[in-house]
């Protein structure tokens, strides 16, 4: 595991375990203020199936494609399972929703080297949930978008 608790500073992405300390902090906040956080969880996985290392870089291929779509003080990680995680902060699911399309915009006009198709979900604190769990639940049991193919093959 790095020191640094960044991957790439450049682009923001936290490790999996900084993402869920921060996430539970600002879970905790958002409590108290009672504002909206919205968790969206984007599962790019190859075509051909792949192993969990190949699940593993596209999650962090996404990650550096969409960091430029997220305000500086959301949070990104790829989760170690195939997923990368975006919160983003005082968002309500119908202004997060605009964010997804941005995402996927960005997705659709990206050449990756391998086919991939992607789901993503997004749930909102406190309206579906007020832990991280709770709020994993309901962004992978209620798709919003969900995209096929997207390779460099024409």
């Amino acid at each position: 595991m790095p020191m640094d608790p960044f991957l790439d500073e450049g682009l923001r992405v936290l490790t999996p375990e900084a993402f869920e300390f921060v996430l539970s902090n600002e879970l905790k906040r958002a409590m108290r203020s009672q504002n909206f956080v919205t968790l969206v969880i984007v599962e790019p996985a190859p075509k051909s199936g792949g192993g969990a290392d190949e699940r593993d870089q596209a999650a962090r291929e996404v990650a550096r494609l969409i960091s430029r779509d997220v305000r500086e003080t959301d949070l990104l990680s790829p989760t170690g399972r195939g997923q990368l995680s975006v919160v983003l902060l005082d968002a309500n699911l119908d202004n997060s929703i605009g964010v997804i399309n941005r995402f996927m915009t960005r997705l659709d006009h990206y050449e990756f080297a391998r086919p991939l198709t992607f789901t993503v979900g997004a749930a909102c604190c406190p309206t579906h949930g007020a832990d991280a769990e709770s709020l994993r639940r309901a962004a992978l049991s209620r798709p919003i978008r969900t995209r096929g193919d997207r390779s460099n093959a024409q």
